[in-house]
């Protein structure tokens, strides 16, 4: 069964590795995918088995989303769109999928409305009509515009016939970011959350080697994380106290290979004796399940990870102006004592000190989520595309 799966991701990496994770589902199902990327590719993910099909690439320029530019650092104008567009429509004509996946539009990636809205009308054109599926993270960016909400909830009600909430009602309800949810309820179904298998080893702090009894620190791709990781060695000095003071502890700093090279080198060139500094790993999972506390930042899913290796941590979400989301998850799961986080505009090196020490001393709580996001929406699609 054939199926287009549009994906956009425009400054971090959590987009595209949650529709990493649903491409391998969705083909392990029986769907023959192909993914649309409007993104950069991101070293160590790709959307294998799937075919791959690269749109030129757009990016944002800064953390506040306020500037796209292409693959030349030019902002995106008509001709670039145009061209876009019409390469997009050409390729639902030659697969005519029977099932078209959009990843966040409507509730996000609204610059990119220049080619799903047209796409998406194509798609209501054919007969039989094929099925049509937003995939969206349980949490959006806050939108405080009633008009813009408005017509969120219109553009899903005349184009889609699923909304697939990649998240768990029991832990957070599409509602609280989305406030006219129940205007859409007939189409939102819950998947539970998109996270990969558990490493094959949970062994912890074991001496095997990497992440055993480390500070790890880790910015997801690293686009907007230079700031943290340099946080972190101006906190490391100030944690000189108790049995096994953090302050002489061996600390990983997992800088994500969107930082620019000359960050990387300078970070690396000021790391003290027993700081490594290097770019994310793909066995980040499994430091985690060996690390004496996590230190990151709170997206979708290094959360997940966190959660699932049940290490001690503590979050420093990502707050650029009009960035709600990090926060809003953060909030929730540390007023259940899942996690600790760190205030401040900008959070100094005393409260993450703090917040580290607090977060040892914190009892282990666990907590209970469907992970199995991607195997249900796999299963969603099938059989609604089967019923059409």
């Amino acid at each position: 069964m054939p199926l287009l799966f549009h994906v956009q991701h425009l400054l971090g990496i959590g987009h595209v590795r949650r529709a990493a994770a649903l491409v391998r589902a969705l083909a392990a199902s029986g769907f023959e995918v192909t993914v649309a990327s409007g993104g950069f590719p991101v070293p160590g993910i790709d959307f294998a088995p799937a075919r791959l099909v690269q749109l030129p690439p757009a990016r944002a320029a800064d953390a506040g989303f306020r500037r796209l530019v292409d693959e030349r650092e030019h902002p995106l104008d008509a001709p670039w769109r145009e061209h876009r567009r019409q390469m997009l429509l050409n390729l639902h004509d030659r697969l005519q999928p029977a099932v078209v996946l959009v990843e966040s539009f409507p509730f996000g990636r609204r610059a990119f409305a220049f080619e799903l809205e047209p796409l998406l009308a194509a798609v209501a054109q054919r007969r039989p009509k094929p099925l049509v599926a937003c995939s969206v993270r349980d949490i959006l960016v806050t939108k405080r515009n009633p008009a813009r909400l408005d017509d969120m909830v219109d553009t899903a009600r005349r184009h889609f016939d699923l909304v697939l909430v990649h998240g768990d009602p029991a832990l957070i309800g599409f509602e609280a970011s989305f406030p006219p949810a129940a205007r859409i309820a007939d189409l939102i179904r819950y998947t539970g959350y998109v996270a990969p298998p558990p490493p094959e080893s949970d062994a912890r702090g074991n001496g095997r080697g990497d992440g055993d009894g480390e500070v790890i620190v880790s910015c997801g791709g690293g686009a907007v994380g230079l700031p943290l990781l340099e946080l972190a060695l101006a906190t490391r000095p100030l944690l000189r106290q108790g049995d096994a003071p953090l302050a002489t502890a061996a600390w990983r700093l997992l800088a994500g290979f969107d930082l620019p090279e000359p960050d990387f080198r300078a970070l690396a060139a000021k790391a003290p004796p027993g700081v490594t500094v290097e770019r994310a790993r793909a066995d980040f999972p499994a430091l985690l399940r060996r690390c004496r506390v996590s230190v990151s930042q709170g997206g979708y899913n290094t959360l997940l990870d966190v959660l699932q290796a049940g290490c001690p941590a503590v979050i420093v979400p990502f707050e650029a102006p009009g960035e709600t989301e990090q926060r809003q998850r953060t909030d929730l799961l540390a007023a259940r004592g899942l996690v600790g986080r760190v205030d401040g505009d900008p959070p100094t090196a005393p409260a993450l000190a703090a917040a580290i020490t607090a977060a040892l001393t914190r009892p282990p709580t666990r907590l209970t989520i469907d992970r199995h996001g991607a195997i249900v929406t796999a299963d969603l699609l099938r059989r609604a595309a089967g019923r059409r």
